[in-house]
């Protein structure tokens, strides 16, 4: 028993080790918010801030590129396309995993092939497919292309997470006059609360954090994603870009914040 414990004294002082070593990078950033650019430039990274200049690199970004707006349309194209993709790859799941529907495994593979590829595959097809339609640079294409490329892997997920719910729940609900519409809404989704907390959170930082799509489908301030924005800030005033990523990084955590307790339990479920 005594060597147990010191097993798991070792193994906790080594995570804790390497949290600190991981959250090092990002407290010198925080406090590099608060340096000009002539000291950061004449300094160091891992120096403390001599002075204040936190208001004047705030009014850099405010009033610079249009960051907020850049924050309020990534939002909306992530918020809407987990959401939707949810949706569609939610019924796609269930469809796959609980109907009595021919060639099942052929579906599952045609829908999970969009993973198989490398994102960078879509660049040009879709490209060339938004300009002939009249998609390109607009908010309505951006979210249908994040609905569509995050539909396989919420497929997946949820098609794994559907199976290990017993087809005796499903078979007692049709006894009961149920649909397969509410089984799906009504049983299904309430006891997968954990899983769908994951995928649209995963699915909504990767969307958040998307720069080779939305630096590809847009170039208006008025479409252009908080990414877009981020790379064609000036690399000149590092203080100010450090100020502008810490800001736009406000809302996957409190994303994470709000859900944290289903993705711990989501986790814990996909461990098993």
């Amino acid at each position: 028993m005594k060597r147990k414990n010191n097993g798991n004294i070792g193994i906790t002082a080594i995570l804790l080790l390497f949290s600190l070593l991981w959250l090092l990078p990002i407290f010198f950033s925080f406090l590099n918010i608060f340096k000009g650019r002539i000291e950061y430039n004449l300094g160091s990274f891992w120096t403390f801030p001599e002075g204040n200049n936190f208001a004047e690199n705030w009014n850099g970004v405010v009033g610079g590129l249009p960051l907020f707006l850049g924050m309020r349309n990534s939002f909306f194209y992530a918020f809407l396309g987990a959401l939707g993709s949810i949706c569609i790859g939610t019924l796609a799941a269930y469809g796959i995993s609980h109907l009595s529907i021919k060639h099942k495994k052929f579906w599952f593979l045609v829908i999970y092939s969009g993973t198989i590829f490398p994102f960078q595959l879509y660049l040009i097809p879709v490209y060339r497919a938004y300009i002939s339609v009249g998609l390109f640079d607009t908010k309505l294409g951006m979210i249908l292309f994040y609905t569509a490329i995050c539909i396989p892997f919420i497929m997946f997920v949820m098609r794994n997470n559907f199976l290990g719910i017993h087809k005796e729940v499903s078979e007692s609900a049709k006894i009961e006059g149920a649909t397969d519409l509410q089984i799906l809404t009504k049983l299904f989704v309430p006891m997968s609360q954990a899983a769908l907390a994951v995928v649209f959170l995963t699915q909504f930082a990767w969307g958040w954090n998307d720069l080779m799509f939305g630096l590809t489908f847009t170039k208006s301030n008025s479409v252009r994603t908080v990414m877009s924005v981020l790379s064609v800030m000036d690399k000149n005033n590092p203080p100010l870009l450090l100020l502008a990523c810490v800001i736009a990084s406000i809302p996957t955590v409190l994303m994470f914040s709000i859900l944290q307790k289903h993705c711990e339990k989501g986790f814990v479920y996909t461990s098993k």
